[in-house]
C-alpha cells in the first residue's frame, strides 16, 4: 500500500495523519492508512507501520482513531455573501402567511426604530392559491414601515405598500436597477412582486441602487456580516474551497477584508458576474483582475463569469420546452433569443473565459448546449469546462450531450429533496408529473459520462455537505421518508466524488485538490464516521471534527 516521493524522507514531515481510513478519491491509490505533509503538501500515503519514518521531533501527529479522512470538500456553488443575516427576519421553515405574519410583527416590536423590515428565506408555497405575494399581503404585518423581503432562492423581492411608495416603484416605473416589478393585469398598478432579483439586484448597478435608496441590507457592513459568518459555517462544514459563484468587481473588497482578518480560512475561487449589458472594457477589467490575483497566491483566485439564461420553476420564469402544468401557451423566457447567447458564448470562448450559466429549465439547459455547440463550431474545441449550473429539469434527448461537448452539470443535491421540489410543492406542481423523471438527473449524467459537480447553493439550501450527500444517495426527506425519483440516486462514493474531484476538475483546480494524492495540497477532512459504510440515514448527523487547509488544522469540533 506505501507510495512515497522517489526519495525517502530528508527529515521529518510538519504533520503526520496515522490510524486513519482515508479515502482518497485517487484511482492510482484508493485507501491508506496514514499521510505525511511537508510545506502544505502531501509527501507520502501508506500504512499506518511507515507512519514513524516521517515522524520528528517538531512533527504534530494527528492520530484519527481508526476515522474516515476525505480530501476537504469542494462547495462549488455557495453563495457566501449572501449567507444568513442576523438583521432580518428569518421566515425559513415558516409555512403560511399567518406565519409569516407573526414572525415579521415579533421582529418589529422587537425593533420598533426600525427604519426598514427586512426578511429573506420567504417559501413561495406559504402563499395561498398557489400564486405570488402582494403587498396586500404583507401590509397587515408591517403597516407604514417599508418591508423588503426575499424568497428562499434571492430571486424574487416581496414588498409592502410603504416599500413601493420609498424605492418609487409605480404604474410607470416597473424595469428597475434591481429587478422588475410585476403589474396587477386589471389596473397596471405593482403588485409588491419583483421578479429577477437574482440577474438584476445581485448586480454591481443592483447593489448600488439598492444603498442609494437607504436598502440597509445591501450596505457593505451587512454584506460582510454575512460573509464572514458564512465563512465560519463553510470551514466548520469541511469546506475547504468556496466557489462563490457572483460576484462584481465591488465584491472582491469583501474577501480582501476577510483575508486579512483572518476570517478566510477556505480558499475561495470567485467568478464575475456578466449580467447583459456588460462590455468588452467590463471584459478587459476582470481579465485584469484575473491576473492580479494570480499574483497573489491561491488562496482567493477569479477566472469564472456568470451568466443566465433563464430564472426559476417555483415562480414559473425558468424556460421549459412546453408549457407549464395547467397553462396553455406560458412556457418562461430566455433572458437571451438562443441566437444571440450563442454568439455571446463564442464570443467569451474565444477570449478564453470559462461560463457558469444558470439554467434550471428543459429549454434553458438546452440553450446553453446549443451555444456551447456553436462556441466549439467557430472557435474550435478547447477544454472550457463551461458549466450549467442547477440542471434542475432536463430532457433526455440532452443528457449525452454534457459528456459529448465537455460541459460540466454544476448540481445541488439537496435541491431534490421531497419536501423542497416534490409532489405538493411548487416546483414539481409547475413542471407536472410527466416531467418528474427528468428532474435533477444525477444518475443518468454520471452513466452518460458527464462531470457532476457538487454544491450547497448556500443559502438556498444547507450548507454542510452531509446533507447533500445524503440527499443524492436516498433521494429522501432529510427527516426520512419515501424517495422522490430514485431512479436519479448515486452511491455515496459518487456523491463524494461531485463534492471533491468533481468539483475540483470543474474548476480547473484538479491538479491541486480534490484527491489526497502526493504533491497535492494538504486539505483534508476528519469525519465522526464512516460515511462510506454507515446507514444512509446516519450520514446528515455526520461532523467534521477536524478540517485542515494546506496541512494545518482550521477547524476542531467541540
Amino acid at each position: 500500500m506505501s507510495r512515497t516521493t522517489p526519495q525517502q524522507p530528508a527529515g521529518p514531515a510538519d504533520l503526520v495523519v496515522r490510524a486513519a481510513r482515508v479515502h482518497t478519491v485517487d484511482p492510482a491509490l484508493p485507501r491508506a492508512e496514514a499521510f505525511a505533509v511537508r510545506d502544505g503538501r502531501i509527501v507520502w500515503l501508506g500504512d499506518d507501520a511507515d507512519a514513524a519514518a516521517w515522524t520528528g521531533e517538531g512533527t504534530e501527529v494527528i492520530d484519527a482513531g481508526g476515522r474516515l479522512v476525505l480530501p476537504g470538500f469542494i462547495d462549488a456553488h455557495n453563495h457566501v455573501r449572501l449567507g444568513s443575516d442576523d438583521a432580518c427576519v428569518q421566515l425559513a421553515g415558516v409555512r403560511t402567511l399567518d406565519g409569516i405574519h407573526q414572525a415579521v410583527r415579533d421582529w418589529h416590536t422587537a425593533h420598533p426604530d426600525a427604519e426598514w423590515i427586512e426578511a429573506e428565506a420567504f417559501d413561495y408555497s406559504a402563499i395561498p392559491g398557489g400564486r405570488m405575494p402582494r403587498a396586500t399581503d404583507l401590509d397587515p404585518a408591517s403597516g407604514d414601515t417599508p418591508a423588503f423581503v426575499l424568497s428562499y432562492d434571492v430571486h424574487t423581492a416581496w414588498l409592502n405598500t410603504a416599500a413601493l411608495r420609498r424605492l418609487g416603484i409605480t404604474a410607470g416605473r416597473t424595469s428597475l436597477p434591481f429587478g422588475e416589478a410585476e403589474t396587477d393585469p386589471a389596473t397596471g398598478e405593482p403588485t409588491g412582486f419583483v421578479k429577477d432579483f437574482a440577474v438584476k439586484g445581485l448586480s454591481r448597478e443592483g447593489h448600488r441602487a439598492l444603498r442609494e435608496l437607504g436598502v440597509p441590507w445591501a450596505s457593505p457592513d451587512r454584506q460582510y456580516g454575512r460573509l464572514v459568518r458564512s465563512l465560519d459555517d463553510a470551514i466548520r462544514f469541511g469546506i475547504t474551497t468556496v466557489v462563490e459563484p457572483q460576484n462584481s468587481l465591488d465584491d472582491l473588497a469583501l474577501f480582501d477584508r476577510a483575508r486579512a482578518e483572518g476570517r478566510l480560512r477556505s480558499r475561495l475561487v470567485a467568478a464575475l458576474f456578466h449580467p447583459r449589458g456588460t462590455t468588452d472594457a467590463d471584459l478587459d477589467d476582470f481579465a485584469a483582475a484575473v491576473e492580479r490575483y494570480a499574483a497573489d497566491g491561491d488562496r482567493i483566485r477569479l477566472g469564472p463569469l456568470k451568466l443566465y439564461i433563464d430564472d426559476v420553476v417555483e415562480p414559473r420564469t425558468a424556460a421549459l420546452l412546453r408549457p407549464y402544468a395547467g397553462c396553455a401557451h406560458h412556457r418562461g423566457e430566455t433572458f437571451y433569443p438562443p441566437e444571440e447567447f450563442a454568439g455571446l458564448l463564442a464570443k467569451l470562448d474565444a477570449r478564453g473565459f470559462q461560463c457558469f450559466v444558470h439554467a434550471t429549465g428543459d429549454r434553458g439547459i438546452r440553450t446553453v448546449l446549443d451555444a456551447v455547440e456553436h462556441a466549439r463550431a467557430v472557435n474550435g474545441p478547447r477544454d472550457a469546462r463551461h458549466q450549467v449550473v442547477h440542471v434542475e429539469c432536463l430532457d433526455a434527448a440532452d443528457v449525452p450531450r454534457f459528456a459529448e461537448l465537455g460541459v460540466v452539470a454544476c448540481m445541488q443535491p439537496r435541491h431534490c429533496a421531497p419536501e423542497i421540489a416534490g409532489p405538493g410543492k411548487d416546483w414539481a406542481e409547475n413542471v407536472g408529473p410527466e416531467r418528474w423523471r427528468n428532474a435533477w438527473p444525477m444518475r443518468s449524467l454520471h452513466e452518460a459520462g458527464a462531470t457532476l459537480a457538487f454544491s450547497s447553493d448556500w443559502n438556498v439550501a444547507e450548507m454542510d455537505p452531509m446533507v447533500g450527500i445524503y440527499t443524492a444517495v436516498t433521494r429522501r426527506p432529510l427527516a426520512g421518508g419515501e424517495p422522490w425519483q430514485p431512479h436519479e440516486t448515486v452511491d455515496v462514493a459518487t456523491a463524494v466524488h461531485g463534492y471533491t474531484m468533481g468539483s475540483a476538475y470543474a474548476n480547473f483546480l484538479e491538479t491541486d485538490r480534490g484527491s489526497l494524492t502526493v504533491g497535492k495540497q494538504a486539505d483534508f477532512v476528519i469525519l465522526s464516521r464512516d460515511i462510506l459504510a454507515c446507514e444512509p440515514e446516519e450520514i446528515p448527523d455526520t461532523v467534521v471534527e477536524l478540517a485542515a487547509v494546506a496541512g494545518r488544522p482550521v477547524h476542531r469540533a467541540d
